[in-house]
C-alpha cells in the first residue's frame, strides 16, 4: 500500500489528496511524517518538503510530479482530457493555481505573521496574486468546473489556491480580489458544493485553525525556532 506523506495545511498535498478523493483511490494511505521539518527528514529527501508519495519505500516527491504518476496507474476516471490539446488547456490552469496562486501565496504568507510587515513583499507577492486571479477570470470555465465541463487536475490546483487567497491573503492587509472577478467568484462558489473539493476544504480549514492556534499559544515559533537551530546545526556538522 501506498503512503501520501501529507498535511492538512499544506496546500501541495490538498491538491494530491483532491485527486485521490475524486478518483475513489482506496489504497493511499495519509501520514504527516513524525520529522517532518528536521534533518532527518531532510536526509530522507533533500527537497524537505510535501507532498511526498512513498511507494514502498520508494519516495516521489513534487505534487504536480505525483499528480502525473496517479493519473498514469490509475487512469479512470480520468482527470485529464479528451484529446491532448484539452490536456494541455489543463494543465495551463493547473500551473496557474499552482505557481502564480500557491507559491505566491506560500511565499507570501510569513507576512501575516510579522511582527512588521515587509511593505515590498507584501506589494510583489500579493499584486502578483492578484493579477493572476484577474488572468484566471478570463481563462477558467463558466460551468462550474475549471477545464472541460468535468473535474480536472485544474481544479484540484485550484481548490487549495483560492482557499490561500480567501483566507490568508486578507492577513497580509490585501483584499481578497476573488468578488471583484466574476467568472472566478462563480467557479468558487460552485466547486466547494463538490464531495471531493469540500471535503479538502474541510482538512485545509481544520489545518488553519490549527496553525493559528499553535500562531496563538506561542508553540509555532518555538517548533520553527527548534527546526532552524537543528538545520544549523546540521549544516555546521556537514561543514566541519
Amino acid at each position: 500500500m501506498m503512503k501520501l506523506y501529507s498535511g492538512d495545511l499544506s496546500p501541495y498535498s490538498a491538491r494530491v489528496r483532491m485527486q485521490i478523493y475524486a478518483k475513489g483511490i482506496t489504497d493511499i494511505v495519509f501520514e504527516r511524517p513524525a520529522d517532518f521539518g528536521t534533518p532527518r527528514f531532510r536526509e530522507r529527501l533533500p527537497i524537505g518538503r510535501i507532498p511526498v508519495l512513498d511507494i514502498d519505500g520508494d519516495l516521489m516527491p513534487e505534487s504536480e510530479v505525483i499528480s502525473e504518476y496517479l493519473e498514469e496507474i490509475y487512469p479512470q476516471p480520468s482527470l485529464l482530457g479528451a484529446t491532448p490539446r484539452e490536456t494541455a488547456h489543463i494543465r495551463t490552469v493547473a500551473r496557474l493555481g499552482d505557481i502564480y496562486l500557491m507559491n505566491n501565496m506560500f511565499m507570501l504568507s510569513p507576512q501575516t505573521r510579522a511582527a512588521s510587515r515587509n511593505e515590498g513583499i507584501v506589494e510583489l507577492l500579493g499584486g502578483q496574486v492578484v493579477r493572476n486571479i484577474r488572468a484566471l477570470d478570463r481563462m477558467i470555465g463558466r460551468d462550474g468546473f475549471a477545464c472541460s465541463g468535468r473535474l480536472t487536475l485544474a481544479d484540484c490546483a485550484l481548490v487549495p489556491g483560492l482557499f490561500l487567497v480567501e483566507n490568508v491573503l486578507p492577513g497580509t492587509g490585501l483584499d481578497n480580489p476573488v468578488p471583484q472577478s466574476p467568472n472566478v467568484a462563480a467557479y468558487w462558489s460552485a466547486i466547494q458544493r463538490l464531495e471531493p473539493a469540500a471535503r479538502v476544504l474541510a482538512e485545509l480549514h481544520r489545518g488553519l485553525e490549527e496553525r493559528r492556534e499553535l500562531i496563538r499559544t506561542g508553540a509555532f515559533d518555538r517548533m520553527m525556532a527548534a527546526a532552524r537551530a537543528a538545520m544549523e546545526a546540521e549544516e555546521q556538522k556537514a561543514g566541519a
